[in-house]
């Protein structure tokens, strides 16, 4: 997301060269912060994930290598991220561990209560209608399944970084949430046992959501 002198739309949708250029940037800048967001809940290894905006596919890679015995689903509403996944997890995707498809997180190609776990890294300040996204990723969870949500920046944060973007965020029509925010939002769409993280000295922000067992 800190994606200086690369234009907005190549950090929402990448295309081309300098789209695949953003994504292999993002690849590297993005792993610390997914495997800060990761570290704080379990991942059991025959869970079935999906992974929403999968931009360059290293987070599917990595969630590949912790849930050996299950499957990894990616989708990305750009046909360069989709492409670029592919290529990143070939292998993977060769044994039938992982499937990627251009997709929107608006309307999930999966039936209802399909995944154990959805992961969403630096992708849902982007999303064209937050509330009815989260409602729709909210209808593929199992019951008793978890959402996360990962990002470097939120509004609020006492850093440079989300200062400056708090000032663009109108201009280039990033949805900038403060910590209160993303726990209000994942309640109002269903979500039980909802806890925000966040990382001292950083702007790094963690959302986690529950399916509840039974809806009432």
């Amino acid at each position: 997301m800190t994606a200086r002198n690369v234009p907005v739309n190549q950090c929402s949708k990448p295309s081309g060269w300098l789209g695949r250029f953003n994504l292999w940037r993002m690849n590297k800048s993005h792993s610390r912060l997914t495997d800060w967001g990761l570290g704080h809940i379990s991942i059991e290894p025959r869970y079935t994930i999906l992974d929403i905006g999968c931009g360059g596919g290293r987070t599917i890679s990595k969630l590949a290598a912790i849930a050996k015995q299950g499957t990894v689903y990616g989708v990305d509403y750009s046909e360069t991220s989709v492409a670029a996944t592919k290529k990143m997890n070939a292998p993977s995707i060769e044994l039938g561990r992982v499937e990627v498809q251009q997709a929107s997180v608006s309307a999930l190609p999966f039936p209802d209560g399909m995944f154990d776990l959805v992961t969403a890294v630096e992708t849902h300040f982007w999303w064209p209608d937050l509330p009815s996204d989260l409602r729709e990723i909210f209808r593929v969870i199992k019951p008793g399944g978890m959402l996360i949500v990962i990002a470097e920046v939120y509004k609020g944060a006492n850093s440079p970084v989300a200062r400056i973007l708090e000032r663009q965020s109108a201009q280039v029509g990033l949805q900038l949430l403060t910590a209160d925010e993303h726990r209000q939002l994942l309640a109002n769409a269903g979500y039980s046992d909802v806890q925000v993280i966040l990382k001292d000295g950083s702007a790094w922000i963690c959302a986690i959501g529950k399916k509840p067992l039974a809806n009432v």
